[in-house]
């Protein structure tokens, strides 16, 4: 398996595996529940360069050419600049105004995304783009690594604890906690 900064050819693959955690918040962005119109808009995204989708923000994990895995991480200190087209598309495209919660701040680096193909889950894959990230950011740039996880899902908070992440809080973002 390599790791690798994702590139514009890996667009189509990475907005799958985004709609995989991103599905209902990307339904939220366009105002249906429309699985290919939510997945256009994520792809949207993923070519164009800084926002918080953009794949200049993902690393993938790649088998044999194909994207098995994806993390979506940026500088938190950017979220205001890096949502902002994605908030003005939504509404200047489909009417929508959300009134979206802060998911990190100055002075991390956030985990927005992590997901795997469904037929590679449970092989480790997660937790080999986790362990890159917190090398690359954590070991090698000294920087803090953030994240939310949704409380419904305790096998995500068990690995990241498990990973080094520690507990600080509770968020609420878009109706989740």
């Amino acid at each position: 398996m390599k790791i690798r900064k994702a590139t514009i050819n890996n667009v189509e693959s990475i907005a799958s595996l985004l709609m995989l955690v991103l599905e209902n918040m990307a339904y939220k962005f366009i105002g249906e529940k429309d699985y290919e119109k939510a997945r256009e808009f994520l792809v949207y995204f993923l070519k164009k360069k800084h926002n918080q989708y953009s794949f200049e923000n993902c690393i993938v994990a790649e088998i044999s050419n194909e994207i098995i895995g994806v993390i979506n991480i940026y500088d938190g200190s950017d979220l205001t600049v890096l949502r902002q087209p994605i908030l003005d598309h939504s509404n200047r495209n489909y009417d929508i105004t959300l009134p979206i919660e802060d998911e990190t701040q100055a002075g991390e680096y956030y985990i927005d995304t992590l997901a795997v193909d469904g037929k590679w889950q449970g092989k480790g894959i997660g937790t080999k783009l986790l362990k890159h990230a917190i090398d690359t950011y954590v070991v090698k740039k000294k920087e803090t690594l953030g994240l939310l996880v949704d409380e419904n899902n305790p096998n995500a908070k068990k690995l990241y604890l498990n990973l080094g992440f520690e507990s600080v809080g509770k968020k609420n973002l878009l109706g989740h906690s």
